[in-house]
C-alpha cells in the first residue's frame, strides 16, 4: 500500500485542520532515553547556541534549561530522530511527497517556565514556494496545567500575519500575532511519543507551565516541502531524509504580512504592512 494511501485519514485531518497527532509513534522506552540523554546534552559546550530567550528576571527557569537549537549539526542522535524513517512515512504521506530537512530543537518548558506566544513558523522559515511542516514529539504528558502546545484549528489557511507585542511575562517570545473572536485556541494534549505535525503556516504557541514539579519537555523537527526552492539562510544546509544535502536558495526575510479588518462585521484578514526580521515596517 502506498503511504499517502496508508495515512489518507490523516492527511484529510491535516488538510482540513492544519495539524494530526500521530499516537504513540515512538515506544515509551524510545522517549526515556530521549529525555535522559538531553537532560545530559544540555551541559555539551555547543548547546550554548540559542542566546534569544528574554529573562525578565535572574530566577526565570530558563535560563537553567534554555531550549536546545540545532542540535543535529553536531549530534548523531538528533539527526537519526530528524530523518527518523517513521516520521519520514508521515511527512511523505501528509505531503505527497518526501520533504526537506532543516532544523531541530529542544524544548524544555521546566516547572513554572514561560511559554511562547502564538505564531506562524514559516514567519521565520520563509519556505518559497509552499511552506515548513513541525515533527513535535512529546516528551513528558502534555496538558494544560504545564503548558500543553495550543494551536488554531484551520489558520494554516492564513498567509503569515504580521506581529504586535507580546506579553513577555507569559512569554519568552516579544512578538505574536492577534486572533480575532471567533476563532479558538485549542491545546493539543499529547502523551509521551505521541507526534504533532502541523503546517507552517498554522498559528500555534503555549501557555507557561503552571505546575510545581513537572517538565514539559518536547523534541521537534522543522521540515520544507520537497519542490521549496527557498529557505531563510539560518535552515542551511537543507537535508533530503537520507542525510544528504540539497541545494536551496536563500530566501529574502520579509514581505508582505495580514492584518485582521473587520468586513460587514466579521474578521478578514487583508495584506498590509511590510515584515523585515521579525519587525513591522510601513
Amino acid at each position: 500500500m502506498r503511504v499517502a494511501e496508508d495515512l489518507a485519514q490523516e492527511k484529510q485531518t491535516f488538510d482540513s485542520q492544519g495539524y494530526v497527532v500521530a499516537r504513540g509513534l515512538f515506544s515509551p522506552d524510545e522517549v526515556d532515553f530521549y529525555r535522559t540523554y538531553y537532560m545530559e546534552l544540555r551541559h555539551h559546550e555547543q548547546s550554548n547556541a540559542d542566546r534569544k530567550v528574554r529573562a525578565p528576571r535572574s530566577n526565570d527557569p530558563l535560563l537553567q534549561y534554555p531550549r536546545l537549537m540545532q542540535m543535529h549539526r553536531w549530534d548523531k542522535v538528533s539527526l537519526n530522530w530528524l530523518l527518523d524513517a517513521r516520521i519520514n512515512r508521515w511527512l511523505t504521506g501528509l505531503l505527497g511527497r518526501e520533504p526537506f530537512a532543516v532544523q531541530t530543537m529542544f524544548y524544555f518548558k521546566p516547572p513554572k517556565a514561560r511559554g511562547q506566544a502564538l505564531h506562524q513558523d514559516n514567519y521565520y522559515l520563509r519556505v518559497q514556494p509552499g511552506t515548513c511542516i513541525a515533527a513535535w514529539m512529546a516528551v513528558d504528558p502534555c496538558d494544560e496545567a504545564n503548558g500543553c502546545l495550543r494551536v488554531v484549528p484551520g489558520s494554516h489557511e492564513w498567509p503569515i500575519l504580521c506581529t504586535v507585542q507580546s506579553n513577555t511575562d507569559e512569554s519568552f517570545t516579544d512578538v505574536t500575532v492577534p486572533i480575532p473572536e471567533g476563532h479558538p485556541v485549542a491545546p493539543v494534549i499529547m502523551a509521551p511519543g505521541d507526534v504533532l505535525f502541523f503546517n507552517g503556516s498554522l498559528v500555534h504557541g503555549s501557555y507557561p507551565n503552571t505546575t510545581e514539579d513537572r517538565f514539559r519537555r518536547s523534541l521537534i523537527g522543522h521540515y520544507i516541502e520537497g519542490d521549496s526552492q527557498q529557505v531563510a539562510r539560518w535552515y542551511f544546509p537543507a537535508l533530503r531524509m537520507d542525510g544528504s544535502p540539497v541545494e536551496i536558495e536563500a530566501s529574502e526575510q520579509g514581505g508582505q504580512c495580514g492584518v485582521w479588518v473587520t468586513e460587514d462585521g466579521e474578521p478578514v484578514i487583508e495584506m498590509s504592512g511590510y515584515e523585515v526580521n521579525g519587525k513591522k515596517t510601513e
